[in-house]
């Protein structure tokens, strides 16, 4: 059975180009085709890869500011066909499922999220500070590309969503049924601390920025008088120091070969932010402490109240405040963490999403 491999766009690295790792690790047969591809900004391993890009990867400016040809990528990926296969495994959180797909290929979308900027506009435009004109002149432009993503999405023959949150919004957006497979977590990089190792400070690593809501956690901690170590550079750091009292620290970025040990000692690891899914709440349950998260999205997959951590009802100082004054960090048993840790590992991932891919091709096939 052949596999080929399709990304959205490589200009950066996040969640979506792990997972794109782990894929390419499972099926190294063929090219990995994506729109743009700026080696600069991604680690090593994606040297090795035989990486292939759409026309847009030559337009002006395009891996520094890829967002300003937003209605170009319906336009290349509705015009891209990959060479004859048996499976097309799109990576997908923009346009990439809008391909054409091969003569007698199944196209299985391993579904990061249904275009964010297109189905939650108005939540994107506040996180990303657009004004009141910008925001009215791109209506139009969205209305349309909502139409032509809904389109692509009837296309595709099988939906694998990586959490509950996502699966709703597959649903919601494009009337299609999915299979949860949660993304890849490398637990073995991590172990548990012995009990005189563990300290008193609760932890954050994450990007700096307004969605987060990192500033939640820097005035619960500054108003009990709670030490915070805050790991990961962004754009919201002045804000988030100047929130900060004396018992707030910025570590900055934290080495990948530190990230383990530091998220071992504390007391509990904190997730105020709403994400589709979110890999360090699972890392931290892996290193044997537990999470303290907000009762939305990824969390509610992740995070098991009494077993694994705590979840807080509303997105509030006052709410997260409360649970943290409230909070044992005794009361979790590191084993049984890192046992539900393991329910996420990249391995189990492999696992579940090669059976899926095999079963959608032998019925295709059969």
């Amino acid at each position: 059975m052949n596999v080929t491999l399709v990304h959205d766009w490589l200009n950066q690295m996040g969640g979506a180009e792990d997972v794109l790792l782990e894929l390419a690790a499972m099926y190294p047969e063929n090219p990995i085709y994506t729109s743009i591809f700026d080696p600069a900004q991604l680690p090593a391993a994606f040297g090795a890869l035989d990486i292939r890009t759409l026309w847009m990867d030559r337009l002006p400016s395009v891996h520094r500011k890829h967002q300003r040809y937003l209605p170009l990528y319906p336009v290349a990926w509705g015009a891209f066909e990959p060479p004859p296969t048996d499976v097309v495994l799109t990576n997908k959180s923009g346009f990439c499922h809008g391909l054409r797909k091969p003569t007698g290929a199944v196209h299985v979308c391993y579904c990061l999220a249904p275009t964010r900027y297109v189905w939650q506009f108005d939540a994107y435009i506040q996180r990303e500070g657009l004004g009141r004109a910008t925001s009215a002149a791109l209506r139009p432009l969205i209305a349309m590309l909502r139409r032509w993503d809904y389109a692509a999405a009837q296309r595709v023959d099988h939906f694998v969503a990586i959490s509950t949150e996502i699966q709703d919004r597959i649903r919601t957006y494009y009337g299609r049924e999915s299979t949860i497979i949660f993304p890849p977590v490398d637990t073995t990089r991590f172990a548990a601390a012995r009990t005189d190792e563990v300290g008193d400070y609760f932890l954050i690593v994450s990007r700096l920025i307004p969605y987060k809501r990192i500033d939640l956690a820097v005035e619960a901690c500054t108003r009990l008088g709670l030490k915070l170590k805050i790991g990961g550079r962004g754009r919201d750091l002045d804000r988030l120091k100047a929130l900060a009292g004396p018992t707030v620290e910025f570590l900055g970025y934290v080495p990948d070969d530190e990230l383990p040990g530091l998220m071992a000692r504390a007391k509990a690891f904190l997730f105020p932010g709403f994400e589709d899914f979110g890999i360090t709440p699972v890392q931290a349950q892996a290193a044997g402490r537990p999470v303290i998260a907000y009762a939305s999205g990824g969390a509610l997959d992740t995070v098991v109240p009494g077993l694994s951590g705590v979840l807080f009802e509303e997105q509030t100082l006052d709410s997260l405040a409360d649970t943290l004054a409230a909070f044992d960090a005794a009361a979790y048993d590191p084993t049984a963490m890192q046992a539900h840790a393991r329910r996420f590992d990249r391995l189990v991932f492999h696992r579940e999403l090669a059976a899926f891919i095999a079963s959608a091709w032998h019925a295709r096939a059969g």
